[in-house]
């Protein structure tokens, strides 16, 4: 019933903030009666910003054309791979008419990015392919809104999503021999079961793994999502965040953890930081900071769009993750698409080098939780597992933003690069192997020669 009323308010609330942006406009037309008022300005921002608070956020676009690669623009083509039910898997292919680039980026590594299954839609990674794109092939999931998934196509579970993963990486190994794989947040706990699964089957392993701020073992340091993922039974969360997708979808029965609710519990994480936000939004649009609004407006689009997750998936990954702690217990059990229940053994990697990336300041994932895979991981050589913490940075720091390309990308860019000297026999990396722990709070100098490795 939630899920029906709130779709009515949307659809109430629509043509409010229609009238709301055209009002905006008029007001900010200086050619219009209404835009010589001397309150013109202020009006304007106040129709804006009320038609912002009302409307529906859709899907955004990567909108990646052209990416730079050493002063020579570079074209690029975002096409799909694989189409699954509840996910593609798209490719950012790279096109130049320069020789010297296309051999250059030709040798590159090929890395593929699982994005997070948690609310948000792939393009919250936006920043980070966009980096990555200077010097590596990229794959990235794209998960679906499963309100938009008939029910004709079956439920999801999480071991789907385990099973998915196992299936994306071995598409890129059968293009390039071989690749490097990146989780950020959630995903950092199925793509080290799927590759645990495969070295246990005597399969080949990726190159790498980067994990980045995800809850591998969310008993340390916990924040506020992770206790309320721990404190509540699980039956709570089945009888009180799950509903059935309204008849105007295509997944019209389909049990679902909705995206508005995810939505309502990201805001009520920082009420305030949020309403500072849009107060200082008001306020440049009556300034006339362009700069700023277009800012605001660019990170809300993203923010703001949410999709909802199967609640098969959604309730399992509660349980297994948050409440069994199933992974670091050594007692996940994951059902093959032939129906094989295999055992999840994260010591059976052995070929696989591993980075872990951690926000001094993250609120998410706290401290600790990721840099936990490397207790789980005793078959990892030493030599070939590396930590770093980058100061001062929250959760969407490690991915996105300033500290992002600055301090985590050339770390991860180096460990990359350090890792990719491997045969498709899965032999040991021939170049020298990256330090086994990176120290963010070393000078800028040294942490520069150290990402230089």
């Amino acid at each position: 019933m939630l899920y029906q009323l709130y779709e009515t308010q949307r659809s109430l609330m629509e043509p409010f903030a229609d009238l709301a942006q055209a009002a905006a406009k008029v007001y900010a037309n200086p050619l219009s009666l209404a835009g010589q008022s001397p309150f013109s300005q202020r009006l304007s921002a106040t129709y804006d910003l009320m038609h912002r608070l009302g409307k529906d956020y859709e899907k955004p676009e990567f909108g990646l054309r052209t990416i730079e690669v050493d002063g020579v623009e570079v074209a690029i083509h975002e096409r799909v791979e694989l189409d699954k039910p509840f996910c593609e898997l798209r490719r950012f292919k790279r096109f130049s008419d320069d020789t010297a680039t296309l051999e250059k980026i030709k040798g590159q590594p090929a890395v593929l990015i699982v994005a997070p299954l948690s609310g948000h839609y792939s393009t919250l990674l936006r920043d980070t392919v966009k980096t990555m794109l200077k010097d590596h092939k990229v794959y990235i999931t794209d998960w679906k809104n499963a309100r938009l998934i008939p029910m004709s196509e079956g439920e999801f579970h999480l071991d789907d999503y385990v099973n998915y993963v196992q299936e994306f990486i071995r598409h890129v190994q059968k293009v390039y021999g071989n690749c490097h794989v990146m989780s950020v947040c959630q995903p950092t706990v199925p793509v080290l079961a799927a590759v645990s699964l495969m070295a246990s089957r005597g399969e080949k392993t990726p190159l790498s793994m980067t994990m980045m701020g995800g809850p591998i073992d969310a008993r340390k340091s916990p924040t506020a999502v992770n206790n309320l993922a721990m404190n509540k039974s699980h039956s709570w969360f089945e009888n009180n965040v799950i509903y059935r997708v309204p008849s105007s979808f295509p997944g019209a029965g389909r049990r679902v953890y909705p995206g508005f609710l995810q939505h309502t519990g990201f805001v009520a994480m920082n009420p305030d930081h949020h309403a500072r936000s849009h107060y200082d939004y008001f306020k440049d649009l009556i300034k006339g900071d362009d700069a700023s609004t277009e800012a605001h407006r660019k990170f809300y689009d993203e923010y703001n769009a949410v999709l909802d997750m199967d609640a098969d998936y959604y309730l399992e990954t509660i349980r297994v993750v948050f409440q069994d702690f199933s992974l670091v217990s050594g007692t996940w059990d994951v059902k093959s698409p032939e129906g094989k229940i295999e055992r999840v053994r994260p010591d059976d990697i052995k070929t696989t080098a591993l980075l872990s990336v951690e926000g001094e300041l993250d609120d998410i994932s706290g401290s600790g939780q990721t840099r936990a895979v490397h207790d789980i991981c005793g078959g990892v050589p030493k030599s070939q597992q590396t930590h770093f913490e980058a100061k001062g940075a929250g959760h969407y720091g490690i991915f996105s933003g300033r500290r992002w390309r600055e301090h985590v990308y050339p770390v991860v860019k180096a460990f990359i690069l350090s890792h990719n000297a491997q045969d498709t026999a899965g032999s040991k990396p021939a170049a020298k192997p990256a330090l086994v722990a990176v120290a963010a709070k070393k000078p800028a100098a040294k942490r520069a020669a150290v990402a230089k490795q």
